[in-house]
């Protein structure tokens, strides 16, 4: 097919010939495939979204892709890189972080979303923003941040759709999947999020459980027997067979779920994680110990809130030294360091010693 020739037009190669042709699809076209394409009960984007503050739709972009972008592109996901996904500041570069965890939640997710006719950028936005609330040093800044926020304490899944999101307007459906992700949180409203909730737990608990083997905690015989002849014992078989069983779950029932007896060994899978990584003693000797740095710092920026960045720049408004404001800013702030920048502020602002500080392993 003979190309047309535009020299307004430039290249990035010299005598480039990735011909497309054919025409663009426009934002309404796209969605009105999508309508035909997606199961009945998969989410629809429409226009600009269900946003708190009203925006113009784009040209192309679908609603959803819109969230998509802003979360890649915002600082808060950016910073999961630093976040501790079991390990604080782990030395070996090839444990899990928030943010390598929140991408294999998202593979997981986007593996079931396809299969099921879900919508995929409501999937992969939500997977990917989904544990954006996480503070330093893993669930450990839950239990050091609440005290500082007595009307229902710090939970990551609700600060980071209600807080630490709130700023990049995203789609209430975006947001409900991120407020809701946990279960001990109420279901969300759309089958996405709830694919996101059992693509999450099926995540951590395979990767973790991997982690730790890297990290000597365990051998990869310690894995029950009992879950072993489930779902094997190797990660990508044992993922596999989970979203295997969630997608039959689909099928026979028309709602997401997953079938036994994965769901039993997923379960099982859990609590031996809890015992023998998560809760065993060292690491509570360690989660202590962040605990106790994390709320020294909420209290040092409560007393100084000029510290504080936002706070310095008058970008908030101006709060008052001790207040409950104060604090509240002092948690958002220490809530988005990441593991390695709230430990240098313990030696410098709080007078750690290097050797006291809160450890990986």
């Amino acid at each position: 097919m003979e190309e047309l020739v535009d020299a307004d037009i430039a290249h990035a190669h010299d005598g480039a010939h990735a011909w497309v042709g054919g025409r663009l699809l426009d934002r309404k076209e796209r969605e009105a495939e999508l309508d035909v394409m997606l199961a009945p009960g998969a989410t629809r984007p429409l226009g600009a979204g269900d946003r708190k503050r009203s925006e113009e739709p784009d040209p192309y972009r679908l609603c959803f892709e819109r969230d998509l972008d802003r979360v890649k592109h915002s600082r808060p996901w950016r910073r999961l890189a630093g976040k501790c996904q079991v390990f604080v500041a782990p030395e070996d570069d090839h444990l899990r972080t928030r943010l390598t965890h929140a991408v294999e939640v998202a593979q997981v997710a986007t593996g079931i979303a396809r299969a099921a006719n879900l919508c995929l950028p409501l999937i992969e936005a939500i997977a990917l923003a989904h544990d954006c609330g996480h503070g330093p040093a893993g669930h450990a800044s839950e239990e050091a941040f609440s005290p500082f926020l007595p009307e229902g304490g710090y939970d990551h899944a609700v600060y980071g759709a209600d807080v630490t999101l709130a700023p990049l307007n995203l789609c209430t459906e975006t947001l409900d999947g991120v407020r809701n992700h946990s279960w001990r949180r109420p279901a969300p409203r759309t089958p996405e999020g709830e694919v996101v909730a059992w693509a999450d737990r099926i995540a951590y608990v395979c990767h973790d459980f991997e982690d730790a083997v890297r990290a000597g905690i365990l051998v990869a015989d310690d894995l029950p027997v009992d879950v072993r002849e489930v779902v094997g014992s190797r990660r990508s078989q044992q993922i596999g067979v989970f979203v295997v069983a969630v997608l039959d779950g689909i099928r026979r029932s028309g709602s997401v779920g997953m079938t036994q007896p994965a769901a039993g060994a997923l379960d099982a899978f859990r609590a031996f994680n809890f015992e023998r990584i998560y809760l065993r003693p060292a690491a509570r000797r360690q989660a202590d110990r962040a605990i106790f740095l994390l709320r020294g710092l909420v209290e040092h920026f409560t007393d100084a809130p000029l510290r504080i960045p936002e706070v310095a720049a008058a970008a908030v408004p101006v709060v008052d030294a001790g207040s409950p404001e104060a604090a509240a800013e002092a948690v958002r702030y220490v809530s988005g360091m990441t593991d390695r920048f709230a430990l240098g502020l313990g030696v410098e602002l709080l007078g750690w010693r290097p050797e006291d500080l809160p450890r990986g392993v």
